[in-house]
């Protein structure tokens, strides 16, 4: 039996939670990193926003108040902002217009399987670019510019555009930074989209990529001492060779060896764990299963290793649970959020040092719902307009920066749990264990008729001072398919204005009482 306490900020009264248990483990945590422990940086988990309708993103005569607070939530937990990717498919679309102020759109139909989808048209004038002073103080950002259209002069002038913002007071003054350009997304599907005709292989893509990056480059200014550089790759997935799109077919055919190619600085690939495109069923376990998560991270080990190879960083740039804006009743729910923790911290392991969640208007796997919506994103049927809000993914991005901290000088290792649905991470600050996450990742659904609660003892070892109280703070949830109602630490960020409200609770226990942790459930250890 476990003994509730209120934590110095909570009004809560002391209670016993007693927990089915199904089994014991035992969990080893080192008190101390090893140097080969990696490093974990508070923007770990990023967004990727779709560019069509960023003007909704990020308002315009003023900010998009819920969306800032959205992203101020985390820059008040980690002293960091999110990174911020503008561009996806529509940055192929998008011309620049100097007689449109912000931007005008042409919008395909919706229909049931994708209810808000991608504009085919976007032109975009001067202030488009400049509401990028719109978000928090600090934020990098980089931003994708057309090549699927094969327009040169609409990529040299979005760029002149994109170069005279963020050089506008405002923006210099928030110190927002554009830190790379985008030439061109997901180039190794322009067969099937129709960009490019059956010709289209790396070779002429590097080809057509180093003359428009050179035009960028002399719009933007780039050079190897300029603040901004160029992101490699953003390709939709990767073939492992050097025959197709991979970062290893483009090293092979010289990239590097370009001008604007050597201002190349990260490689970026898109992920996806599964596909909603033509309407196919999907099971929210299989999402949230351990091995699952594992095999579709670890496909990317050779992309990876061989981008390390070159000096270079390695990012997804665009991802999240499933392709063509997510699927209902899995992408929209509690156990995305499970999903996209363990997803995210297990990435950190093999070498990717951010992910930005794509996030659309719209999007049934949106962290964050930023404007008013009129029809469902569940089916696109008419519904009574639902004001801005956050959907259960977003809890996670909370998580993980409670995790990582703003120590700016945190580790994250894996830890060794025998279980099929348990994950665990420890994190070190100054090489020291700080705290441990642990996520049980076996899917609680109505219907079930019992919910397990797994016993872990900890067993904290080797060079250090072993801690002997902890802090435990849960992400409550009530199933696996819920998509609202969670709470973290007896909190909510379920608000009109996307701020936490509730008092907080947490759970103070000696280290060797061990941790008890329920189906469908999240668990943040402070070591204390």
């Amino acid at each position: 039996m476990l003994r509730m306490v209120p934590s110095s900020r909570s009004l809560y009264p002391v209670f016993i939670l007693a927990p089915l248990l199904a089994s014991a483990l035992n969990v080893s945590i080192p008190l101390a990193a090893l140097s080969t422990v990696p490093a974990v940086a508070p923007e770990l988990i990023s967004l990727s926003i779709e560019q069509d309708r960023w003007v909704d993103w990020a308002g315009t005569s003023a900010p998009n108040v819920f969306f800032y607070n959205a992203l101020d939530n985390m820059v008040q937990i980690t002293g960091e902002p999110p990174w911020i990717r503008i561009g996806a498919d529509s940055e192929d679309h998008t011309i620049f217009s100097p007689g449109v102020e912000y931007e005008e759109d042409i919008f395909p139909p919706s229909t049931a399987i994708t209810p808000y989808p991608e504009a085919t048209n976007i032109s975009a004038g001067y202030a488009f670019y400049e509401i990028i002073s719109h978000l928090p103080a600090g934020t990098h950002v980089h931003w994708g510019v057309n090549l699927g259209q094969y327009n040169i002069t609409a990529a040299y002038l979005e760029t002149k555009a994109m170069i005279e913002a963020f050089n506008t007071p405002a923006v210099k003054q928030a110190g927002i930074t554009l830190d790379f350009i985008e030439v061109g997304n997901e180039a190794d599907l322009y067969i099937s989209n129709g960009a490019r005709n059956s010709s289209w292989d790396p070779t002429e893509y590097i080809s057509q990529w180093s003359t428009f990056a050179a035009n960028v480059s002399d719009a933007a200014g780039l050079s190897p001492t300029s603040y901004t550089k160029f992101i490699g790759g953003a390709f939709a997935g990767s073939s492992h060779n050097v025959t197709w799109f991979s970062p290893q077919a483009i090293f092979f055919g010289g990239i590097l060896n370009s001008e604007p190619g050597s201002l190349i600085r990260t490689i970026s690939q898109h992920d996806y764990s599964g596909s909603f495109c033509t309407g196919s069923g999907a099971v929210l376990q299989q999402l949230m299963t351990k091995s699952y998560i594992r095999g579709n991270i670890s496909v990317f080990i050779p992309d990876i290793s061989a981008t390390h190879a070159q000096g270079l960083d390695y990012i997804i740039g665009e991802g999240n649970s499933m392709s063509c804006h997510g699927a209902p009743g899995v992408s929209n729910t509690a156990g995305a959020a499970l999903w996209v923790l363990d997803y995210s911290f297990f990435a950190s392991q093999v070498g990717i040092s951010r992910l930005h969640f794509h996030e659309g208007i719209g999007y049934k796997y949106n962290f964050i719902q930023p404007v008013t919506l009129n029809y469902s994103i569940l089916d696109g049927s008419p519904i009574t307009p639902l004001p801005p809000h956050i959907q259960p993914p977003y809890y996670a991005a909370i998580i993980a920066a409670e995790a990582i901290g703003s120590s700016g000088d945190t580790k994250a290792i894996e830890i060794a749990v025998n279980n099929a649905n348990i994950t665990g991470y420890a994190f070190y600050e100054n090489g020291a264990l700080s705290r441990a996450l642990f996520i049980n990742l076996l899917a609680y659904l109505p219907g079930d008729s019992v919910r397990t609660s797994t016993h872990l003892d900890l067993n904290l070892g080797g060079y250090g001072v072993s801690p002997e109280t902890m802090s435990l703070k849960r992400l409550e949830i009530g199933y696996a398919n819920d998509t609202s109602g969670l709470t973290w630490g007896g909190q909510t960020y379920e608000t009109s204005d996307a701020r936490v409200s509730g008092q907080e609770v947490l759970q103070y226990i000696p280290v060797s009482a061990g941790i008890d942790i329920q189906e469908t459930e999240v668990v943040l250890v402070q070591f204390l």
